[in-house]
């Protein structure tokens, strides 16, 4: 374990609360039911990117091995990276779908 890596995971997992805590409170205006589970998408998928580096760095972070088999070890999780990119979409998707909704009242 490396004090980097701990410290890294650490500051992605205070900045994945704050970005919760932050949208969870910015109230959203709309009262169509379609409209909020589109946001709750979106704050899931905001505050989620940052949860997942957090997760990716702690794996990284308790892995004990190192050169080649440090990437064999880690090679268990690469699909993280596809929730990672997972999560990116979701945002970037709602976003859009929200934008659109909001401009064509």
């Amino acid at each position: 374990m490396t004090a980097v890596e701990i410290v890294v995971a650490v500051i992605f997992a205070a900045l994945g609360v704050r970005s919760l805590v932050y949208w969870a409170r910015t109230p959203y205006e709309s009262t169509r039911a379609s409209d909020l589970a589109l946001y709750a998408l979106f704050v899931t998928g905001r505050a989620g990117m940052w949860f997942v580096l957090a997760t990716a760095f702690t794996l990284y972070a308790v892995t004990d091995t190192r050169g080649r088999a440090f990437i064999d070890d880690v090679g268990r999780y690469r699909w993280l990276y596809l929730v990672f990119l997972a999560l990116g979409a979701l945002q970037f998707a709602t976003a859009y779908f929200l934008g659109r909704r909001a401009g064509g009242r």
